[in-house]
């Protein structure tokens, strides 16, 4: 008889989308073999490993991918900051024209 946290895994593991040949062989064997009630403890420490081998490569990936994801986030982040800094320079620049501007507008109605 398997153990229940045995099945659990095999149970749990079932539910990811797996393409991976090697795995999705695992899968399907450790699935039959457990609905037969015929896992046996090499069938068990196989599958065990099965899964550590694919999963520490899964979230190395993953982790890979999450270090890119971060990287580029920051690089945004700091594309964002600087356009708010250029953004705010080019305010300032329009209200210091609109205020010399302005101040033509008054010379030149009062008098030239």
């Amino acid at each position: 008889m398997p153990d229940d946290r045995v099945a659990a895994l095999i149970a749990h593991v079932g539910n990811f989308h797996i393409t991976d040949r090697t795995m999705r062989k695992a899968q399907d064997a450790a699935e039959a073999a457990l609905t037969a009630g015929s896992l046996d403890a090499r069938q068990r420490d196989d599958y065990v490993a099965a899964v550590r081998r694919y999963f520490v490569g899964f979230e190395r990936e993953a982790r890979t991918h999450l270090r890119d994801v971060d990287r580029r986030l920051e690089a945004l982040n700091q594309v964002q900051f600087n356009l708010t800094a250029e953004r705010g320079v080019a305010v300032k620049r329009i209200e210091a024209t609109q205020a010399v501007l302005g101040e033509l507008a008054i010379i030149g109605a009062s008098g030239s």
